[in-house]
């Protein structure tokens, strides 16, 4: 139950078993029948990660990710994944959905655009000046966010597995993956729920 980072930067569904959060599916306060929010998200992610059984659950390899998938709160898509020592996702985005995670054990580390860029109709962007942003998120750490937000995670520990908690809704449409060079960043590849089977 793992992958290289290079092959696969975001956990595969194919890949991954399912097993409930210890209830907190069943205990997240959402509203009848309406769509977890951010905040429901990141209140589900922030509860899992203070789950130390959960959190010793996963297995972790020293050379790939590793991902258990969860019951997330009112139809959403969850993940623990375990990060080995320098590994990360690359660039990427998660579509139309929305979504929050937060770092279990270790630190992670989140590069981040502070600009939405055009949905379709593009490969190459250049990008101005001073749309980076960058945060560290030791254990007790992590955040919310909304649709097309671009941005890398990394563990950039050189002995140390971080484990992480991850929620999204809808469940992932889409996930973009870009290349980057300096200001130039690239749309590399789209993948859709149906790649992953």
């Amino acid at each position: 139950m793992h992958v290289s980072v290079s092959s696969s930067p975001t956990p595969s569904p194919a890949a991954a078993t399912s097993t409930p959060a210890a209830g907190f599916a069943a205990t997240a306060a959402l509203r009848a029948g309406a769509a977890p929010t951010q905040a429901e998200l990141f209140d589900f992610v922030r509860r899992a990660a203070a789950d130390a059984g959960l959190i010793a659950s996963l297995p972790l390899d020293p050379e790939g990710r590793t991902w258990v998938r969860l019951d997330g709160p009112g139809g959403s898509e969850a993940w623990l994944i375990g990060w080995p020592p320098g590994t990360g996702t690359g660039w990427h985005d998660h579509a139309e959905s929305v979504g929050a995670f937060i770092t279990a054990s270790g630190e992670l580390k989140e590069n981040s655009l502070a600009v939405r860029l055009p949905t379709d109709g593009w490969k190459t962007l250049e990008l101005t000046e001073g749309v980076d942003r960058s945060r560290r998120l030791p254990a007790g750490q992590g955040r919310a966010f909304g649709r097309h937000h671009v941005h890398e995670v990394l563990n950039e520990s050189q002995d140390r597995h971080a484990i992480s908690v991850h929620a999204y809704y809808p469940p992932l449409p889409q996930i973009r993956r870009y290349s980057r060079s300096g200001p130039l960043l690239r749309l590399e590849q789209v993948e859709r729920p149906e790649d992953w089977q």
